[in-house]
């Protein structure tokens, strides 16, 4: 039984990593109000850290997230003032912007299933760690309701939007290796193995040149909405910042000494 007083999200960094984790085993960690405000502001707090290279995104027990939390959400029903459109504005949305545009990699660890906005939200992720006995599911059909959390603009860009349409619209639960040759998920892992290759890979991106990685997140996501001769300008702004950056001087030197470069993020 998780202890009632404990926070719905955590939030922790140690050495460059930035840890979210929704901490509502019991619900498996479906999003009430309080888990959707302290999602958003310790996302956003990660964001603003300069002290954290890389963000890990992940839930306790055996649930990465369920999206909606629907016992909260009939209560809201009988309340004609409330919506959900309300929800999507001030929590989903600022959530997953967060996620997806913040100047550093963040990681969603799915150690369970992530269904509806839980999906969303991972895949918007730069890096989908799946364990072995997790899955996704497009629940929102299945209640009657649209997609959200950016659903409608990762899903087709990971899967195509053929295969998208089918997801959100026959909604079913997707094994791990499934979602692995559909490219919904970066890495498949066994579940003993899980935390351990989480760790890893958060170390090797925390210690990489952050502003670098920034850059190409950037340039990824610009590209995706413009044309060739935009996108090229765009590469050629970003080249001119890394170029100037401490973090390429410094590789270039240990590249001519052949040593491995050490990279302070700037």
């Amino acid at each position: 039984m998780t202890d009632p007083s404990a926070p719905p999200v955590t939030y922790e960094v140690a050495d460059g990593v930035g840890t979210v984790t929704l901490n509502r085993p019991d619900g498996m960690n479906s999003l009430t109000l309080a888990t959707k405000v302290a999602l958003r502001d310790s996302l956003h707090a990660a964001a603003a850290d300069s002290a954290v290279r890389c963000v890990v995104l992940t839930g306790t027990g055996r649930a990465f997230c369920v999206g909606q939390d629907l016992k909260e959400h009939v209560a809201d029903l009988q309340d004609e003032s409330a919506s959900l459109g309300t929800t999507v504005a001030e929590h989903y949305n600022p959530t997953v912007t967060a996620i997806a545009t913040m100047p550093k990699p963040v990681i969603a660890a799915v150690n369970g299933v992530a269904a509806g906005a839980g999906a969303s939200l991972a895949f918007a992720a730069d890096f989908r760690l799946v364990r072995r006995s997790a899955g996704f599911n497009l629940a929102f059909a299945g209640i009657a309701l649209s997609c959200d959390t950016g659903s409608s603009w990762t899903l087709p860009r990971l899967v195509g939007f053929g295969k998208a349409t089918e997801l959100l619209m026959q909604p079913r639960t997707i094994p791990a290796d499934e979602a692995y040759a559909l490219g919904l998920a970066t890495k498949v892992v066994d579940d003993e193995e899980f935390d351990g290759e989480v760790a890893a890979l958060a170390r090797s991106l925390a210690d990489g040149p952050t502003l670098a990685l920034a850059s190409i997140k950037r340039s990824l996501a610009f590209s995706a909405n413009h044309d060739l001769a935009a996108s090229l300008e765009h590469e050629g702004q970003k080249m001119a910042l890394t170029g100037k950056s401490a973090d390429h001087a410094a590789a270039v030197k240990a590249f001519l000494a052949k040593e491995k470069p050490v990279f302070t993020g700037h």
